[in-house]
């Protein structure tokens, strides 16, 4: 099983079934509660991100063909330590390709384009060389990304959820690479 599918049953894990809730912006094809229509989220894949896709009717092989194509590729998951991989890559779908490529680059220390590129890996690869790199490249990312998700207004109807997301996400990390020193 590849790295990719590996962290993809994670991830879509994470986001279940398919909802409707009116009160969640992601559920609206215009991204806005009221805005569009309510199509809802299946899998992460929601009518905001993908107003076009027949979201109730999505199948989980379109699912993570999108997952590997939209989010995966573009954090360059394959080239990521695996334990930040997963971190990246469940903070693209839930949060966006361009704030968690942001977050990881600034954490790595890099100037923050939206683009992982050789100056980004360069420079994760030389922080994670360092003893306990790797566990301080992913504390500071989940706390940038704690830092945020806190700020949304949804944090009071959702926080709960994403908490419990955000607390096993690192467990899940390790239990993938046991035997990596991740």
């Amino acid at each position: 099983m590849s790295s990719f599918d590996r962290m993809f049953d994670i991830v879509v894990g994470h986001e279940g079934g398919f909802t409707a809730d009116p009160e969640d912006p992601g559920n609206w094809t215009g991204g806005a509660i009221g805005a569009g229509r309510c199509r809802g989220t299946k899998f992460g894949i929601s009518a905001a991100a993908y107003p076009s896709v027949d979201i109730a009717n999505l199948s989980l092989d379109l699912a993570k063909s999108l997952y590997r194509r939209d989010y995966w590729l573009r954090i360059v998951g394959d080239r990521l330590p695996g334990t930040l991989a997963l971190l990246v890559f469940d903070a693209a779908v839930n949060n966006g390709v361009g704030r968690a490529t942001r977050w990881l680059q600034q954490v790595a220390l890099v100037p923050q384009d939206g683009v992982i590129g050789p100056g980004t890996l360069e420079a994760i690869a030389h922080a994670a060389a360092r003893p306990g790199g790797i566990a301080d490249l992913c504390g500071e990312f989940l706390a940038q990304r704690l830092w945020f998700m806190t700020s949304l207004p949804t944090w009071r109807t959702f926080g709960l959820g994403w908490a419990r997301r955000l607390c096993r996400l690192p467990y899940e990390a390790i239990s993938e690479n046991p035997a990596s020193g991740e």
